[in-house]
């Protein structure tokens, strides 16, 4: 059963504003070390997965600089290994789509170079790790074309996507925009016959401008689909009140042991080597995640500060997330703030967002 995987990274949020203006969503930083795109590609690394194609927008110069050729996934190798293919320049324009026809016949290349079974195609910016052993497992015992991932969410939590309605065989019978009480959430991932892939690019090619879930939605009565539940943590990132939301997570013991702490499905990343934190005999620090090289005198709460950070004396953070070589000048207080790289706090400014409405700080920026 060779597997090969799709990440889709073309797509992006106007929301996040000055976040993304030189980067793309899927290499947005996560919890002090990490990149969104890592957890994509470390589940599909520990699945034994070592044919990873990876769709880019045309603005992907900070997504190259940190997968490169794919060393900490165990991608850089002469057979299969990790490619980088540019997608549509208009794959970023179009609002909830994952995965765009237009980008998927761009880069159909990838499908036909390999004689694998089948593709897992994922998006980019969930934080989760994923077993996809069952998955595919499952996948190929149903013997259906396609297999989709869901997880029951109830209604009122902030999930935004597809919905699936399942009867009682585990087949697929509807797909929604919205959901109904307790739903069947589309985790952006699903498992897919290499050669049905290809015949669906063909059938499909002149609606380019669609999304491949869209069409799979609206043509449901000639699509055999089956599902698969995923039951873990699923961080979803598609505003900043989520990015913040799900940094925040970071400093949940369960999430962050279930995550990061199964010696099995490790999660890999661009090493970056620096001391170990500084902390003065004045510093307090509570429920946070204070990642290495940072220096604390002052007092963070419920915040997630990542590397060669420093924290003044008398300044407070609280409730936010501040990105690599930021400066928090002494008796600054930020609650509710998002703070790009290499961003200066002076002495004594004051920054206060809403819980549903952070303060962003653009990268390089001196307030």
């Amino acid at each position: 059963m060779k597997t090969i995987g799709l990440i889709s990274a073309n797509y992006g949020s106007s929301e996040f504003g000055e976040l993304l203006e030189n980067r793309t969503l899927a290499s947005l930083p996560y919890g002090g070390r990490y990149r969104l795109i890592d957890f994509a590609l470390s589940n599909m690394a520990n699945a034994g997965i070592t044919t990873v194609g990876v769709i880019a927008p045309a603005d992907s110069g900070s997504l190259i600089d940190h997968i490169g050729v794919g060393n900490p996934w165990s991608l850089a190798r002469k057979r299969g290994g990790l490619f980088v293919m540019p997608g549509s320049v208009y794959g970023m324009q179009k609002s909830g789509s994952r995965f765009l026809m237009r980008d998927l016949l761009k880069c159909d290349r990838f499908f036909y170079k390999d004689d694998a079974d089948y593709v897992i195609m994922s998006g980019s910016t969930d934080v989760c790790n994923m077993d996809f052993g069952p998955f595919i497992k499952a996948h190929a015992e149903s013997g259906k074309p396609i297999t989709m991932m869901y997880k029951k969410v109830p209604r009122g939590e902030e999930f935004h996507g597809y919905f699936l309605d399942i009867n009682e065989n585990g087949e697929v019978t509807a797909i929604h925009n919205e959901s109904f009480g307790w739903s069947n959430y589309f985790a952006d991932c699903f498992i897919i016959n290499r050669t049905y892939m290809l015949d669906f690019l063909k059938w499909y090619k002149a609606l380019e401008y669609m999304d491949m879930i869209e069409l799979i939605r609206d043509n449901k009565s000639n699509i055999d689909i089956g599902t698969f539940e995923f039951r873990g943590y699923l961080g979803k990132i598609k505003n900043p009140w989520e990015f913040l939301k799900v940094n925040q997570g970071m400093t949940d013991y369960d999430i962050r042991n279930e995550v990061f702490c199964n010696p099995e499905r490790p999660i890999f990343t661009k090493a970056q080597d620096e001391a170990p934190v500084f902390h003065y005999p004045e510093a307090d620090v509570r429920n946070s995640v204070i990642s290495t090289g940072c220096i604390v005198e002052g007092r963070v709460e419920n915040s997630v500060i990542f590397r060669s950070c420093h924290i003044a004396k008398g300044a407070v953070v609280r409730n936010s997330v501040i990105m690599m070589h930021g400066i928090i000048g002494e008796g600054a207080v930020l609650d509710n703030v998002i703070v790009d790289k290499y961003v200066t706090i002076n002495p004594g400014v004051k920054i206060y967002g809403g819980e549903r409405e952070p303060v962003i700080i653009g990268k390089n920026s001196t307030i």
